[in-house]
């Protein structure tokens, strides 16, 4: 007999009812360490339709000396690919006795607090060259600084402010944590880039271009600015709150948010072209420079969401391109 059939008897006068129960089995899997292969023990899972996301949570609860949930990745296999959130223990065709292997990410830190510092930082370091050039530049401050550079500035000042509010109230995150060191790593990209825009742009020596680019260039880059923001109140609107939902971006109402219509990305064809206008607008080397170093790693970042959004929506749209209309 089944070892997991459970046998009730009910006696009536003259009479014996009996009835069987199966009890739900739970699938066994054991967990090992990714780096040494050590075994950690073995937990139980629940039902096969737990996500990863759960797993996670699951063993660091059941197992001694295993990581915080934030700090596991998990995977198959000891060097294989990390395993998605999303995933479940039967869309990935585990067996009770299969083995799931736990690779310590190291320390981490929330999403959210990396993008305020990481934005906080470039506002504060150019304004302080922006307010106070004597710091920087000792008596040559005194010289009158161009309207440009005062343009500059609020644009400047614009861009990360917005980007601190959009952190706090509309960015939702599909990951709780990033590991620690994203932090000083994002943190000398933006900070260390705004000290060499901003030494440039507010010098007193700095020669403004004609003010017919500047006006134009501004109205791109306010633009651009405008159509950022757009896309990302979009995206928020196809999560619900406290999900990791995950659909095909699409434009609504807002004229802005049609470049979905031709890229996967258009967050960062936006933000490129803001920065493209700034530094048409200031005519600054450090600010082109900015421009493209942001244009690459943007770039490379829309590849990868593009080939996810394709491997995950059997019915993505075949005419987009990644962050480039008709080009990349």
């Amino acid at each position: 007999m089944d070892e997991n059939i459970k046998i009730e008897e009910y006696h009536f006068p003259g009479y014996i009812y009996v009835t069987s129960q199966t009890a739900a089995k739970k699938m066994e899997l054991e967990i090992l360490s990714a780096k040494t292969s050590k075994s950690y023990g073995k937990v139980k899972v629940p039902t096969a339709s737990t996500p990863i996301g759960d797993l996670r949570a699951l063993i660091h609860k059941s197992l001694n000396k295993t990581p915080d949930a934030n700090r596991q990745s998990l995977r198959l296999d000891a060097r294989g690919k990390s395993l998605k959130d999303t995933d479940t223990v039967e869309s990935l065709s585990l067996r009770s006795g299969d083995k799931i292997y736990v690779k310590d990410l190291g320390p981490q830190i929330g999403w959210k607090t990396v993008f305020l510092a990481e934005y906080a930082g470039p506002l504060i370091v150019y304004l302080i060259f922006y307010f106070r050039p004597e710091l920087v530049y000792g008596k040559a401050a005194s010289i009158p600084i161009s309207l440009t550079t005062h343009i500059a500035a609020g644009c400047y000042t614009v861009h990360y402010a917005k980007r601190l509010l959009e952190t706090i109230f509309v960015h939702r995150f599909s990951h709780a944590t990033m590991p620690l060191r994203n932090l000083f790593k994002n943190c000398t990209y933006y900070w260390g880039f705004t000290a060499y825009v901003s030494y440039h742009v507010n010098h007193p020596l700095y020669t403004s271009p004609c003010m017919c680019t500047v006006w134009a260039a501004l109205g791109a880059f306010a633009l651009c600015e405008l159509g950022n923001f757009s896309i990302h109140i979009a995206l928020r609107n196809l999560r619900p709150p406290g999900t990791k939902v995950r659909r095909i971006p699409v434009a609504d109402a807002n004229p802005l948010t049609k470049l979905f219509n031709l890229v996967s990305c258009p967050n960062y064809t936006y933000e490129i072209g803001a920065w493209v206008s700034y530094s048409v607008m200031t005519s600054c080397l450090a600010a082109y420079l900015f421009a493209f170093a942001g244009a690459f790693q943007m770039s490379v970042w829309a590849l990868a969401k593009h080939r996810n959004y394709k491997k995950e929506f059997k019915d993505y749209p075949r005419q987009r391109r990644s962050i480039f209309p008709f080009v990349l």
